[in-house]
């Protein structure tokens, strides 16, 4: 543990309680065998460059501002479009997602997961989700969820207990990963 620095967050701020969380749910996630699929991470990152340079074109065009009055007026329309479409993608696919994966090398009767997570504001109740990336697939399983008080995981300086955290999320995967029981 001691070339190991210690995971310490604020405990009066709720997002850096969740960062920690998140960052040691995707540490424990993909330490599994289970690959990060970042497929939906650059479309999101081209997405937001194409806005940038839509931005930058309108920004820096050569006529000024009567000359170019329709030119401005498309890079507007452009810029709104592919902005809704960079919303529409994080609201309708990525959700409360923190990590998206491939299945596990090898494994042929498992999909990938997504782990998405839960703090609201003024709770200390955490909630993981593991479901499937592809739920319509026939070996996807239901999905699994985690509620705990985060004081359960932290001491009262802020750090973070990682092996009663690990425990609970590796029970948890394990949880989803577990076959089915087959009705004779």
């Amino acid at each position: 543990m001691a070339s190991k620095s210690l995971k310490k967050a604020n405990l009066l701020d709720h997002n850096s309680i969740k960062h920690i969380l998140d960052e040691s749910v995707s540490e424990i996630v993909t330490s599994r065998g289970y690959v990060e699929d970042v497929r939906l991470s650059n479309v999101r990152l081209l997405v937001g460059t194409v806005i940038i340079v839509i931005a930058l074109f309108a920004q820096f065009y050569k006529k000024k501002f009567p000359e170019n009055r329709d030119f401005l007026l498309a890079c507007i329309a452009l810029y709104v479009i592919f902005n809704g479409v960079l919303q529409l993608i994080i609201y309708t696919k990525e959700k409360n997602a923190i990590l998206f994966t491939y299945p596990p090398a090898g494994s042929f009767t498992s999909t990938g997961l997504v782990v998405s997570s839960k703090l609201p504001r003024f709770s200390d109740m955490y909630t993981l989700t593991i479901a499937s990336a592809d739920p319509k697939s026939i070996s996807a399983n239901e999905p699994k969820h985690l509620t705990k008080s985060v004081t359960q995981w932290f001491t009262k300086d802020g750090v973070l207990v990682e092996g009663l955290f690990w425990k609970d999320v590796e029970a948890l995967i394990a949880q989803y990963t577990k076959e089915p029981k087959k009705s004779k």
